[in-house]
């Protein structure tokens, strides 16, 4: 069986977010092994509780905690890139409680177990 890992580094409101999630998704249902994603540069907003995206544009973080739920999906957070971006894992509900702060240590360990890495 494939092992894939995916690189989130496009913020929530962008589009291809979308594309990021449905790529995530059909690879999922699709039995494919889904060893992480790993949220880095503005991809680390879409942990940010203080992001308030309008109820009528597509929620990202409600999609992204139903894929955590239902698979059990590892989605780590680079606490470098957030910190940069004002998201600190030392302030209250700063970040969503879905992500597993990490730093770059864990995306090498998501490569090495992996056949194929995606970038969003």
């Amino acid at each position: 069986m494939k092992k894939l890992a995916v690189v989130v580094t496009t913020p929530p409101y962008s589009n291809l977010s979308v594309t990021a999630l449905d790529y995530v998704e059909t690879a999922l249902k699709s039995g494919v092994e889904l060893v992480g994603v790993f949220f880095y540069q503005d991809g680390v907003i879409h942990a940010n509780q203080q992001v308030d995206i309008a109820s009528d544009e597509f929620q990202c973080i409600k999609h992204w905690q139903a894929l955590q739920q239902t698979f059990k999906l590892p989605l780590h957070l680079c606490i470098t890139a957030a910190e940069k971006r004002g998201l600190s894992d030392e302030q209250p509900n700063n970040i969503h409680s879905i992500f597993t702060v990490s730093g770059l240590g864990e995306l090498v360990e998501l490569v090495n177990k992996a056949d194929r890495l995606v970038q969003f």
